[in-house]
């Protein structure tokens, strides 16, 4: 009567404190430059080193530029990716550093080597850590202080959290993309719909979707509120995994497939809460408010004011008078300044492949500001393997160096303030992108469309 969350939750179990958190173990911990300078400093503190780490991998990334990687201009981010190299020097931990083969963000890169694998537990200091969870692993974010707990223990002092599934059943119609299921679960969820919840996907929808569709979905699972998403390895998670630079080799690969295969919730399982949707109640999604769960389909409108529960009426007025939109405004059409490709949701090369099969042959508005930027080294990489630079390149478009760039006002490159940007990214939050910017994200589909039409766009269309 297990879920595939309590099988891995209790396998890391080292003690249950009494009227107190759960001692886990923790297989995998990420640093990356901006969370972890207290928590080595903590160590300094106390006297004590890395208990494990050869468990721990480091990159910078959200300081990382995208128009050239030889130099940091901000003195800032240049001291956090600098003290970064530094710490993992001095304890000994594996750093993949800025314009190295192996440097990208950080969410992208441990599933693409295989550092993330099914049945782990992997923790970073950043929320968006619930990306790994598509590999089946139990994959949660967690607070500086708590990066020094793993770093000193290999261990965590958690709560643990209850249990939900989601089901998506059906096919899902042409132009819809995994971000668009993402989006359309949180407006039905709201953005705190899944608070206190470890959240399991499932259904024939989630098991026909790619392994990069499924890393879109849970990296926005953090949007909800849950503390984790996860998805039970398949043999698509197999395949995606296969040969990886840290992926299981000969006898070592058998037998790990043997135990992944029985990662899955019982078929009598009980779940805390249980929810379903229709892949066919889904379209294109964009939002029209300051947090993720604020959207409609594209081809909808805002909600009318009368729509909106009293109690709620004061903050929607208020995201709408941020983004400089009015309820019951239809946003297809609207005119768009800047467009971006990218971020740890759609960074990943199936994104750009996207893009690509809707910019080919047609140019870019020349309205528009446009950043594509590759999630890793390796995904930018098979862009150019695959001619895909090219057929960007043909289409007006600058292919960029991989960066975090313009999912957070962190490096260069920041929306101006009022400036609209259409973007993949995961966060539509009040400046976001850069003091005062406007934000509407999307999917690859739909910011392609955009970027080639100067004004929201329903793929679909065109």
């Amino acid at each position: 009567m297990n879920t595939l969350f309590d099988k891995i939750w209790d396998k890391h179990v080292v003690q249950n404190i009494e009227d107190g958190p759960t001692q886990l173990y923790i297989d995998r911990l990420y640093c990356h430059e901006v969370t972890t300078p207290q928590a080595f400093d903590t160590l300094r503190d106390k006297g004590i080193g890395v208990f494990r780490p050869q468990q721990v991998y480091a990159m910078p990334d959200p300081n990382t530029p995208s128009d050239q990687q030889e130099v940091i201009n901000d003195p800032v981010g240049k001291k956090q990716v600098d003290t970064l190299a530094k710490n993992c020097k001095e304890f000994g931990i594996t750093h993949f550093a800025m314009g190295t083969k192996d440097n990208g963000i950080i969410h992208v890169v441990g599933p693409e080597k295989a550092l993330s694998l099914p049945g782990m537990t992997i923790v970073c200091g950043d929320s968006h850590t619930s990306t790994h969870g598509a590999v089946g692993a139990l994959a949660m974010g967690i607070g500086t202080s708590e990066v020094a707990e793993v770093l000193a223990s290999q261990c965590i002092l958690q709560a643990k959290p209850k249990s939900m599934r989601i089901n998506i059943e059906g096919e899902l119609q042409k132009g819809v993309t995994a971000k668009d299921v993402a989006l359309y679960i949180m407006a039905q969820m709201t953005t705190s719909g899944a608070t206190g919840y470890a959240v399991e996907y499932a259904g024939s929808t989630i098991r026909n979707m790619s392994m990069e569709g499924r890393l879109t979905l849970s990296n926005l699972s953090i949007e909800m509120g849950s503390r984790a998403g996860i998805i039970a390895p398949d043999e698509t998670t197999f395949a995606y995994l296969k040969g990886r630079e840290y992926a299981p080799k000969g006898e070592e690969w058998d037998k790990a497939v043997e135990y992944w295969k029985t990662l899955k919730s019982d078929d009598d399982a009980v779940f805390d809460k249980e929810v379903t949707y229709k892949a066919e109640d889904i379209a294109p999604r964009i939002t029209y408010g300051t947090n993720p769960g604020a959207g409609i389909a594209i081809d909808g409108t805002i909600p009318a004011l009368n729509d909106i529960p009293e109690a709620e009426q004061a903050g929607f007025l208020s995201q709408l008078g941020y983004m400089q939109f009015q309820p019951g405004q239809k946003l297809e059409g609207t005119p768009v300044d800047y467009c971006f490709l990218g971020a740890c949701t759609n960074g990943r090369i199936e994104d750009f492949r996207a893009f690509a099969s809707v910019v080919k042959g047609r140019k870019k508005a020349d309205s528009v500001v446009a950043w594509l930027v590759p999630g890793s080294w390796l995904v930018r990489k098979q862009i150019i393997e695959e001619g895909i630079d090219k057929i960007l390149e043909e289409a007006g478009f600058e292919l960029r160096l991989p960066s975090c760039s313009s999912c957070l006002a962190m490096n260069p490159d920041k929306v101006p303030a009022g400036k609209l940007s259409i973007s993949t990214s995961n966060r539509n939050f009040v400046g976001r992108q850069g003091p005062g910017a406007r934000t509407v994200l999307a999917s690859p589909l739909v910011v392609a469309a955009s970027a080639i039409t100067g004004v929201i766009t329903d793929p679909r269309k065109i």
